[in-house]
């Protein structure tokens, strides 16, 4: 083939003639230019959609084009049926569908792809005409295809037929057609099944078929069954299929037909025909040994999914046979078996993960029964599930370290993932098995640690910990009398593998709670931990552990609380931990000392962070480089996070169980919060960090953390540095913005604003981050997204705590509001939200802040327009709901502006899109200005106003809208 010119022209200077789509195609494919690639895909996307490709698509199949031209002739034919089937007149329907037929008769010997397209859109045809236009097409389908000539061989019409019928379910799926016509056609293609049945029964049972048949035959039950074929019509080929599970090259595509029959949510219907399944399921329980022995574990995953399948959507009527609780009990075994299947998963097997959701729905099912009927399947199922236990724990064991070493980096992250699933579902079937779940696993670790005669591998011991952590970290145990042993057994245990350490770390840090409870047990397993916080292998198992440990138990900690700061502050010293686990550790160390007496605070922060300010000193006066930028942010996180958690002023942490019994009170000292103190003495410091990195956002940002974390926890308690930092941040933002500033302003906002004595700094930052942010605004703020967020929020949040401030002579009102409308047009959706959280604040105060209410009256209009331009295609469909906010709040606080502003903004033709009408708008502003209490309901006109206005009504996309 010639390599033609470039296609370099638009559609309107260049026709759409089969030469001109060659060029094209050729260009696709062949040109290595990517731009010229981009432009010929784009035009023959153009080609596709036009009148012209009518005229094209039958020419780019001739038998002398190669496949790939073809193809696209087959696609646009495709195209054209499925989505502008309106176009085609009635008269020519037929003579299309004898065109198609034609053509998929000439294709039959040859390319499959264009095969494949052309029976697709055969399909698209009749969907669109079955079954007014095309009374019994599939019937019609099979006799055409039967029928002898045209040259083709049987076999090639045979597997023809097949692909058509298989590809005609599966269009139906993913058609356009609206939701009436998909009902009728549905019911249509259900009637069809009557002769699609005995010709996939024929080929399948005739010994003489070929395998490319048998394959396509099964394909095509699949795609069929998606339609709620009743299961008592497939019955007989679903029995099939179990037939041709022996044979491998049809196993996969039958057990995908089986998996696809008994999933369909009408099969529970059909008892009968469930009950027969059951024996046939059951009987592939050789097949399966065998393929575990030969380790086929394509073979092993197919024959599990049926179980499961089987097991999983018809557990309830299963369970609901009782006379036949046997085999249904049987093929519960087999699911087990499934589980337990031999190897480590996922090197030696990939089928036991399939069953794990098979023993969630078996629970439920059986706890849904009536108590009485309950405890009789309880009976049955309890030993069951105490056996599913053992099988799980095993699984979960760890390989030989030697066969550990050879795994892949995302082998042993799949390991970690399934154990993860065996630890939700330990925890779920202890809902079923309770207290002696708990009992049962203590006594199984007590045998295997006391047992001096019998060697143990750390893997067994693990998996019996990794049991009890699983439960114990999100069940309550406080009441379990097997705790206490257990905590006495841990420090037997011969840690020798840093697997086996870590689960016994975070054994410990899951008994938690219950440490707080039993304070006198803390002494038994915190020197595990403390030593553990040295091994740099076992860094976030020992450091979240300490973590908890600090959190849940800090009131009893004080007699231990020199040697973990100590620890502490060695292992920090010698970075054996990542930045993460340091930033953990310091807030474990904030939790510590949250308990302790004020002097004893100020004494351990002294020694705590006095080496970080000395190195902050120096690093303050280097010469800024990415070196140092990094242990500066470093060390302000640490701060930052040690001053999140350590708070005096509560009895307990805001994240504890509030379900948890009270803890002991510590009585409020008096004088400055210890961390007030400690920032007042590094304030300066930080000031001289900034002055040299302001123009960095990572350094600010780390900056402002410290004081946002430290006014979030301190809360009032932080007033005496108010003054200080309110300067400060004036000083920043002036010089540099950045949204952190702003983040940290609207904290000092939402806690401050309201209170006298702190109102004037408050008030004088407000104004000049303000001023300073309409400035950007005046330069051009698209180039920042985040400080414009930040700007909205802070406002939002001022409009909510102190509207008093909007009320300053020196604040421009009008300016700040103008910079909204704009905001409204943003291509950041976080930004338009934050925006419209503005507006929905500040209407509710038009009658109690005069400048609000001159600003509203004067420029309402332009915030209608911008609203009403987001809703008619501007902004993001998932702002709808924002926009409809600031609507409802406008009509519930000014009723009367709204109706002249809509009324104006809706006159201009086009606006807000063209693909509404006058009287669409019209219904859409009548609609709005109804609705005064109904927020949902205003919603809800909105979203149907936006699919109007962007041609999206009544389609696909609005279904899921």
């Amino acid at each position: 083939m010639e390599a033609p010119g470039r296609i370099a022209a638009t559609p309107d200077t260049l026709d759409f003639t089969v030469e001109n789509v060659e060029k094209a195609l050729h260009q696709l494919y062949y040109d290595p230019n990517i731009e010229n690639k981009n432009l010929a895909q784009k035009w023959l996307m153009q080609a596709q959609v036009s009148p012209q490709a009518w005229q094209f698509c039958w020419a780019l199949l001739s038998p002398d084009k190669v496949p790939e031209i073809q193809y696209f002739g087959a696609s646009a034919l495709h195209t054209k049926i499925s989505r502008y089937w309106s176009d085609i007149p009635t008269d020519q329907y037929d003579s299309l569908k004898t065109q198609l037929f034609s053509q998929i008769a000439c294709f039959s010997s040859g390319s499959k792809m264009v095969l494949t397209r052309l029976c697709v859109a055969l399909a698209s045809l009749a969907l669109n005409t079955m079954p007014e236009a095309w009374p019994g097409a599939v019937a019609e389908m099979v006799r055409v295809f039967q029928e002898e000539g045209g040259g083709v061989d049987g076999r090639a019409r045979c597997l023809a037929l097949l692909e058509l019928l298989t590809v005609l379910p599966e269009e139906f799926q993913t058609s356009r057609l609206p939701q009436y016509r998909k009902g009728q056609v549905r019911g249509a293609l259900g009637r069809e099944w009557g002769s699609v049945c005995p010709l996939l029964q024929q080929l399948l049972r005739r010994t003489d078929s070929p395998g490319a048949v048998k394959a396509r035959v099964l394909r095509c039950l699949s795609s069929w069954v998606l339609l709620d074929v009743p299961l008592s019509e497939s019955e007989g080929l679903v029995h099939d299929c179990f037939s041709a599970l022996p044979d491998p090259e049809l196993f996969d595509t039958a057990v995908e037909a089986i998996v696809n029959a008994i999933s369909q949510p009408d099969s529970q219907r059909y008892v009968n025909t469930l009950l027969k399944l059951v024996p046939q399921v059951l009987a592939l329980q050789e097949q399966l040994r065998e393929a575990v022995q030969n380790g086929d574990m394509e073979t092993c995953h197919g024959i599990c999914r049926i179980a499961v399948t089987l097991g999983e959507n018809h557990s309830r009527t299963l369970l609901e046979q009782v006379d036949h609780w046997q085999s249904f009990l049987a093929l519960v075994n087999m699911i087990m078996f499934c589980t337990g299947i031999p190897g480590h998963y996922p090197v030696n097997e990939t089928t036991s993960s399939l069953t794990l959701t098979f023993w969630y729905t078996l629970q439920d099912e059986i706890m849904s029964f009536e108590s009485d009927k309950q405890a009789v399947y309880l009976q049955v199922y309890r030993p069951v599930y105490f056996q599913l236990v053992d099988v799980l724990l095993h699984k979960a064991q760890f390989p030989s370290d030697q066969e550990y070493a050879s795994w892949s980096s995302d082998e042993k992250e799949q390991f970690r993932i399934y154990r993860v699933d065996i630890s939700d579902t330990l925890m779920y079937v202890y809902e079923m098995l309770g207290a002696e779940l708990l009992s049962n696993l203590y006594d199984k670790l007590g045998r295997l640690l006391t047992n001096a005669e019998q060697p143990t591998s750390w893997q067994h011991t693990e998996a019996l910990l990794y049991g009890f952590q699983s439960i114990a970290e999100t069940i309550d145990v406080n009441y379990s009398d097997v705790i206490p042993g257990l905590i006495g057994l841990i420090p037997r245990i011969n840690i020798n593998n840093v697997q086996l350490a870590d689960t016994v770390m975070f054994t410990i840090g899951a008994l938690a709670e219950w440490l707080a409870d039993h304070p006198v047990m803390l002494s038994s397993v915190l020197p595990l931990v403390l030593q553990a916080l040295g091994n740099p292998d076992l860094s976030v198992s020992s450091v979240s552990t300490l973590k908890k440990i600090c959190r849940e138990c800090k009131y009893d900690l004080p007699p231990y609380a020199t040697n973990i700061v100590a620890v502490s502050q060695e292992v920090l010293i010698k970075q054996i931990h990542k930045t993460s686990q340091c930033m953990w550790l310091m807030q474990a160390l904030g939790f510590l000392l949250s308990a302790l007496p004020v002097e004893d605070i100020l004494r351990n922060l002294h020694s705590l962070i006095t080496p970080y300010i000395q190195q902050l000193e120096k690093l303050a006066d280097e010469t800024p480089n990415p070196s140092n930028k990094l242990a500066i942010i470093h060390i302000l996180g640490l701060l930052s996070n040690l001053f999140t958690t350590l708070d005096i002023s509560k009895q307990d942490d805001e994240s504890a169980d509030s379900s948890a019994p009270p803890v002991k009170s510590a009585p409020l000292p008096p004088g400055p919060n210890p961390v007030v103190v400690v920032l007042q003495q590094v304030f300066a410091l930080i000031q001289t960090v900034l002055s040299k990195w302001l123009n960095d956002s990572q350094v600010v940002e780390a900056v402002c953390a410290i004081f946002e974390k430290s006014v979030k926890t301190l809360l009032h308690e932080f007033a005496p540095m108010v003054s200080q930092l309110s300067e400060m941040l004036g000083q920043m933002y002036s010089t540099i913005p950045q949204a952190s500033a702003l983040d940290l302003t609207r904290q000092m906002v939402h806690i401050f604003a309201s209170e006298t004595d702190h109102f004037p700094p408050i008030k004088a930052l407000f104004e000049l981050v303000t001023s300073v942010t309409l400035s950007i605004f005046q330069q051009g703020p698209r180039d920042h997204p985040d400080i414009v967020d930040s700007f909205m929020q802070l406002q939002a949040q001022a409009l909510k705590r102190k509207p008093d401030l909007f009320l300053s002579e020196s604040l421009d009102v009008k300016a700040v509001t103008n910079c909204k409308f704009l905001s409204l047009k943003f291509p950041e959706a976080p930004t338009v939200k934050s925006t419209c959280l503005f507006f929905t604040e500040l209407l509710p105060h038009c009658s109690d802040v005069p400048p609000l209410a001159r600003v509203v009256q004067e420029d309402g209009k332009l915030l209608i327009q911008a609203v009403l331009e987001g809703i008619g295609g501007g902004a993001s469909r998932s702002l709808m709901d924002q926009f409809a906010e600031v609507l409802f709040c406008l009509n519930k606080h000014c009723f009367s502006l709204l109706a002249v502003w809509l009324k104006e903004a809706l006159q201009p033709p086009g606006f807000p899109s063209t693909r509404v009408t006058t009287e669409q708008k019209d219904n859409f502003s009548q609609q709005i200005l109804r609705e005064r209490v109904n927020k949902r309901r205003v919603k809800d006109i909105v979203k149907e106003f936006t699919l109007l206005c962007r041609g999206l009504h009544g389609t696909e996309y609005a279904a899921e809208y």
